[in-house]
């Protein structure tokens, strides 16, 4: 698993995502996951398009990170997941605790909204 980031317009953190997570995908990217939404009340679009698997470890490093966000005033949202992840994201129930977006305007508006 890959985790790279970007900054885009309006001082939100994209964090594009790459690869399976899995027990081991979730493992690689957890701590880099961890450090670059630390920041405080930050802006967070996390791209999961090239995410082709997402199992419950995955989904652990997602609320974690979420929660953490959250809890520090900032944003969270998810962005384009595959069909495959989408459709677990929406079986866990996860899309109800973080928005997942399919549009980046959308995804970028979601998390500088005041």
């Amino acid at each position: 698993m890959e985790l790279e980031t970007e900054y885009i317009d309006g001082g939100v953190t994209m964090i594009h995502l790459r690869g399976r997570m899995d027990v081991r995908g979730a493992q690689d990217v957890d701590l880099k996951f961890s450090a670059v939404t630390s920041a405080d009340k930050g802006a967070f679009v996390v791209n999961m398009s090239q995410v082709d698997f997402l199992a419950s470890i995955g989904i652990r490093t997602l609320l974690v990170s979420a929660k953490t966000v959250k809890a520090r005033g900032g944003r969270l949202v998810l962005y384009k997941p595959t069909d495959l992840v989408g459709g677990v994201l929406e079986m866990a129930g996860i899309n109800d605790i973080i928005p997942v977006f399919h549009e980046l305007d959308a995804a970028r508006a979601a998390v500088t909204t005041a």
